[in-house]
């Protein structure tokens, strides 16, 4: 009998585990809704860099060819890939026909400008923070871009 019960015990905990594996898997970031982008222009020491919708800096990675990116896995985290559910809309001295998308390995539609995929650093944390300029990390530099779609080339 105690066994029984003991064996029981140990499929709620298995089972238990496991629903709370799915919650956490399900509410994960990388598999949320993606909504469209937006791209605007902001000025700062760099002078005027595309950042999206709530002011976050956008960046390219070196390491990207053709419009795709090379950025997965422990890359993905760091450097956060601008997801969008279509094609991004563009703010004022954006160019839309430069604005695009790509699919990424794991099947997300990620925001492209200039053919460039676009991602946020986590280390900047407040609107205009440009922490990731010029770093070179996972085989490739980091860039914040302008108008046209082009690296700043500065710190």
């Amino acid at each position: 009998m105690k066994r029984n019960v003991l064996i029981i015990a140990l499929v709620c905990v298995v089972a238990g585990g496991s629903a709370a594996g799915l919650a956490v898997a399900r509410s994960s970031p990388s598999h949320a809704t993606a909504k469209k982008a937006k791209l605007q222009l902001r000025s700062g020491k760099l002078g005027r860099f595309i950042v999206d919708a709530k002011g976050l800096t956008l960046y390219l990675f070196e390491k990207d060819k053709n419009g795709k990116s090379a950025c997965s896995g422990t890359c993905a985290k760091v450097w956060a890939p601008y997801l969008s559910s279509g094609k991004p809309s563009v703010g004022k001295g954006l160019s839309a026909g430069k604005a695009g998308t790509t699919k990424r390995s794991d099947g997300t539609t990620q925001a492209t400008y200039n053919g460039h995929p676009l991602y946020h650093y986590d280390d900047d944390k407040k609107p205009g923070q440009t922490e990731g300029q010029g770093s070179k990390a996972f085989g490739a530099e980091w860039y914040v871009l302008n108008a046209k779609g082009n690296k700043i080339d500065k710190s």
